[in-house]
């Protein structure tokens, strides 16, 4: 214990000294009467937020396009990029200066509109009213959701599967038996197959069976033609919702389903059960990836509205559209023939249709697309559809005056909306995504024509409303218009790449001082005058 106290003794003596060499204890036990300045750091400055840099205004030559310009003779009459400029420009509300981080995938980034809206409604009555651009209100928009399938090309989120999913076909197909009216093919993969007929000769119905699936083999056909003034089949497919239908992988034949005039589909699915048209190719596990496309051709509808081009020997045709003699062979199959007079003509219905890896290109302009319309009329029924992963067009529109609501072309590797020989309806609710593994060159989120002879009657005039175009491909633009048609664009969003313009117009008439695509309204031609915008968002070649 001594040592211990004499230890802590040395201790103490030794801390004692240590203080006394640093200034002294007292001084550091007390500051005594005087006092201690405290240094307080100087905060941090708070940073000044950075404003996003406004682009510089883009040039015409950015914007728009000339391209595609000369005839066949070899003789050009071009409509500028300063002159497509100024036409968009003259319109209302259109900002051609924009930016592609303003837009997410197909959404809007945010829920405040890119530009003022016009009211569609107020053109006419099929439109719905809307105070918004593009096809979706905001980033939270679930119109487009659960009816579709989701892939690289466009993510629209909620419920709906992956494209490359195989469809709910269900369980239960060894046991199954296929409805009257249907061939039993026996078991592929683990579903049932229920082959339709090639040519239906009376009215059919394809009920949901759980481990079934509609086999299509070759060139299916509803009805036989009725002619461009013949009485209706009273044949109709009728195909409940949830029902799966694919191509026959088997043999070597273009699988198609072809609905002919007088004859009607109803395909009406519904939101969380949408009908599925695909290849044969997705029903089992990897069977189909994001690059897949081309394996079926697709639905074709045929109809008696009118049509701009006519057959030999079988035209021409009017402004009124009632030559009841005008006709035209359809693309992609051999003696089908559309058009007739009667513009309210009906086809049936086709809602909450999906409709995946089909178009086949048969030869240069004859193709299968995913959906084609040959001068099907206004009483013609299509909403909520989707065409996905086409190897040609996504949709192409032959004249006729068929209405479409809430569309998406998903993954085209051709034109996502084709639409020709005096087409005259109307599109809301709109989205063309082009594929990301890049579509062919030259591909158009829409290419609009109106026919090869720049004035033949009726004369394609559309209106486009609450649009979303996202180009991916290296072409001139992501809008062609040509020969001669008529246009209305209103409440849009167009987003194009580096190096690929928004717009490319068209002019290849006769002489330079003829450029119908732009010309002034000319009533005697049944001709509107150019193509007008109105509250379009353009984000133009990768801005």
């Amino acid at each position: 214990m001594a040592r211990n106290r004499t230890g802590m003794y040395l201790i103490t003596t030794a801390m004692m000294a240590t203080l006394s060499a640093c200034g002294g204890a007292d001084d550091v036990a007390s500051p005594g009467a005087g006092s201690i300045t405290i240094v307080t750091p100087a905060p941090t400055p708070t940073p000044t937020a950075t404003a996003t840099p406004t682009p510089s205004a883009i040039t015409a030559a950015q914007f728009a396009s000339t391209s595609g310009q000369a005839r066949a003779d070899g003789q050009t009459f071009t409509i500028t990029a300063d002159e497509q400029l100024a036409l968009v420009n003259a319109g209302t509300n259109n900002n051609v200066n924009g930016v592609g981080t303003t837009v997410n995938g197909v959404y809007p980034a945010s829920a405040t509109t890119l530009t003022a809206a016009t009211d569609p409604s107020s053109i006419n009555a099929f439109f719905t009213s809307t105070n918004y651009v593009g096809a979706l209100n905001g980033p939270t928009d679930t119109a487009f959701q659960d009816w579709t399938c989701n892939s690289t090309s466009a993510q629209f989120g909620g419920a709906g599967a992956a494209c490359t999913s195989v469809p709910a076909v269900g369980s239960g197909g060894s046991a199954a038996a296929c409805p009257t009216g249907t061939i039993d093919d026996g078991l592929v993969q683990t579903f049932r197959a229920c082959r339709l007929p090639t040519l239906i000769t009376s009215s059919l119905t394809l009920p949901k069976i759980a481990g079934v699936f509609y086999r299509l083999r070759g060139q299916t056909e509803v009805g036989t033609d009725a002619g461009s003034t013949g009485a209706d089949s009273g044949i109709t497919l009728t195909i409940e919702p949830g029902v799966v239908v694919a191509a026959d992988a088997t043999e070597s034949t273009n699988d198609l389903l072809l609905v002919n005039r007088g004859s009607k589909i109803s395909a009406v699915g519904t939101r969380s059960a949408p009908i599925i048209f695909t290849s044969q190719q997705n029903l089992g596990a990897n069977g189909v990836s994001d690059a897949t496309q081309g394996q079926w051709g697709g639905i074709i509808l045929l109809g008696r509205a009118a049509t701009g081009v006519c057959a030999a020997g079988t035209g021409p045709n009017n402004a009124a559209g009632s030559s009841t003699t005008c006709q035209q062979a359809i693309e992609g199959v051999t003696g089908r023939f559309y058009g007739g007079p009667t513009y309210t003509d009906s086809s049936g219905q086709m809602s909450y249709v999906q409709i995946r890896y089909s178009g086949i290109a048969i030869s240069d302009g004859n193709e299968l697309q995913g959906l084609t319309l040959g001068g099907t009329g206004s009483g013609t029924v299509l909403d909520h559809i989707q065409s996905h992963n086409s190897a040609d067009d996504g949709i192409e529109i032959f004249g006729g005056a068929t209405n479409i609501k809430y569309i998406a072309i998903t993954g085209a590797d051709d034109d996502g909306f084709d639409i020709d020989n005096g087409y005259r309806g109307f599109m809301q609710f709109m989205i063309a995504s082009q594929r990301v593994l890049g579509a062919t060159a030259d591909s158009f989120s829409t290419e609009i024509d109106s026919n090869g002879a720049e004035d033949l009657l009726p004369r394609t005039f559309a209106t486009y409303a609450n649009f979303t175009f996202i180009q991916t491909a290296l072409a001139p633009a992501a809008i062609r218009e040509r020969g001669g048609s008529d246009m209305r664009f209103v409440n849009g969003i167009v987003r194009s790449p580096a190096a690929v313009a928004c717009v490319n117009l068209i002019a290849q008439e006769a002489s330079a001082a003829d450029r119908s695509t732009v010309r002034a309204a000319d009533a005697s031609k049944q001709d509107v005058g150019p193509p007008t915008f109105n509250s379009v968002y353009f984000a133009c070649n990768g801005r």
